[in-house]
C-alpha cells in the first residue's frame, strides 16, 4: 500500500469549495473532542461507544439545528472521517505514542478526508481526477496509469490545494546493483555512505528562504492585528513554509529512493532524535533537516524495493573507532577528520562512521 499525491488546479469557486470541506472538518473534530470530554467527565458511557453516540448527536441534533444548516451542503464523509481521526487520535493517546488530543485550529494547516461510501473506485490515468462527493477536479501533473482507491485527502499547502490517494497495491522489487552500504547521518554533510558518496542537504535553498520568513514576520508583527495587511503577510508566510516543506521533502524523497532502489542492505544508526533536540545548539539543525523523516522514509521505501533496512545500535561508538583498526579516541564535533594514533589511517571522520557501521554485527 503506497500513496499518490498530486496537485489540485482549483478555479476561486473549487478552492472556496475545499476550504468550506476543511473548516467542516475542524468545527466536527473540535465539537467532537468537546462532546468526549463531556461524556468521560460525566462517566455515561464506555469508550467503545463514545464514537458512535458522538454520530446520534450530530445527525440527530447538530446538523437540524439552523445555525449548523450550512453543514447539510456539504459531503457528509466529512464529518464521518473527522470523528474516525477523532478516534484514531485517542487510541494513539492510549497506546503512549502521542500526547492528548488538542483542539484544530485553521494555523495549525487545512486538510480533510472524503471516502467512497460504495467501495472502491477506479481512477484513470489523465489529467483530470473525480473525487467522491465532490466532484472531478484539474490536476497540474497528470496520473500516470490508472488507479483504485477508496480514500481521498485533501490538503493545503502554501495557497495550493492537493489530494493524497492510498492505493491498495505494491511495488515490485527492483534489481538492486550494489550489495551493501553503511550510512552515517550528520549534520555537516547529511549522509555519508561507507563507499565515500557525500550527500548534502540544500543549506542554501533553506537558508534564503528562512531570512524572507524572518522579514515577513517581523513585518507581520507590526501590522495592525486582523487587518488585511496582515492576513496578506500571514499568507506569504504560509507560501514560504510551503517551500520550505517542498524542498526539504523532494531532498528527502530523492535521496532515500536512490538508496532503496541501488542497495540490498542498508545499515544505519537508530538515532535517537528526540534526544538529540534536547541539544538546544543543534536542534534548529537536527530539525532542518529531518532525521526522524529520513528514517521513517528509507524503512517503507526499503520493504516497497525489497530491501532489507538494518537499524544499528545508537550506542555503537562508530565515530570514536577507528574503521581500520579498531583503535577508540575522542572525537569532538570540531575535529572533522579522523587520525588514528596506532595505524595511521587518516579519513573523514564521517565516512570512518559510515565504514564502522557498515561492518557492525549485533552482539550474540
Amino acid at each position: 500500500m503506497f500513496a499518490v499525491k498530486r496537485a489540485l488546479k482549483l478555479n476561486n469557486r473549487e478552492a472556496t469549495l475545499m476550504a468550506k470541506h476543511a473548516g467542516f472538518r475542524r468545527v466536527v473534530f473540535n465539537m467532537g473532542l468537546s462532546l468526549r470530554t463531556q461524556m468521560y467527565s460525566e462517566g455515561k458511557l464506555t469508550d467503545s461507544k463514545v464514537i458512535n453516540e458522538i454520530k446520534k448527536v450530530f445527525t440527530n441534533y447538530v446538523k437540524k439545528h439552523p445555525e449548523f444548516a450550512w453543514m447539510n451542503q456539504l459531503s457528509s464523509r466529512v464529518y464521518q472521517n473527522a470523528l474516525i481521526d477523532l478516534k484514531d487520535a485517542f487510541s494513539r493517546y492510549r497506546s503512549g505514542s502521542s500526547g492528548h488530543p488538542k483542539f484544530a485550529s485553521r494555523r495549525d494547516g487545512q486538510s480533510f478526508t472524503v471516502d467512497s461510501s460504495n467501495g472502491k473506485v477506479l481512477l484513470n490515468a489523465g489529467n483530470t481526477i473525480k473525487i467522491p462527493t465532490l466532484g472531478t477536479f484539474r490536476l497540474y501533473e497528470a496520473l500516470d496509469c490508472s488507479f483504485i482507491s477508496q480514500t481521498f485527502t485533501i490538503s493545503k499547502e502554501g495557497n495550493r490545494w492537493f489530494v493524497s490517494i492510498c492505493v491498495d497495491a505494491e511495488r515490485l522489487p527492483v534489481q538492486q546493483s550494489e550489495s551493501s552500504v553503511g550510512i552515517d547521518v550528520g549534520i555537516k554533510s547529511f549522509a555519508t555512505l561507507s563507499k565515500g558518496q557525500f550527500f548534502d542537504a540544500p543549506k542554501p535553498l533553506i537558508a534564503r528562504a528562512k531570512t524572507k520568513l524572518a522579514t515577513l514576520q517581523r513585518q507581520a508583527s507590526k501590522q495592525v492585528k486582523g487587518s488585511r495587511n496582515q492576513r496578506k503577510t500571514y499568507n506569504k508566510i504560509s507560501q514560504i513554509h510551503a517551500k520550505i516543506a517542498r524542498i526539504r521533502r523532494d531532498f528527502l524523497h530523492k535521496l532515500t529512493t536512490y538508496l532503496a532502489k541501488t542497495f540490498k542492505l542498508i545499515k544505519i544508526e537508530n538515532l535517537n532524535v528526540k534526544g538529540m533536540m534536547a541539544n538546544h545548539k543543534l536542534a534548529g539543525a537536527i530539525s532542518d533537516l529531518g532525521f526522524y523523516e529520513f528514517k521513517r522514509q528509507l524503512d517503507y521505501k526499503c520493504q516497497m524495493y525489497g530491501a532489507n533496512l538494518v537499524l544499528v545500535d545508537q550506542w555503537f561508538p562508530s565515530t570514536k573507532t577507528c574503521s581500520n583498526c579498531g583503535t577508540k579516541k575522542d572525537m569532538p564535533l570540531s575535529i572533522r577528520t579522523f587520525d588514528c594514533p596506532v595505524c595511521g589511517r587518516y579519513l573523514d571522520r564521517d565516512w570512518n562512521a559510515s565504514i564502522n557501521i557498515l561492518n557492525w554485527e549485533p552482539s550474540a
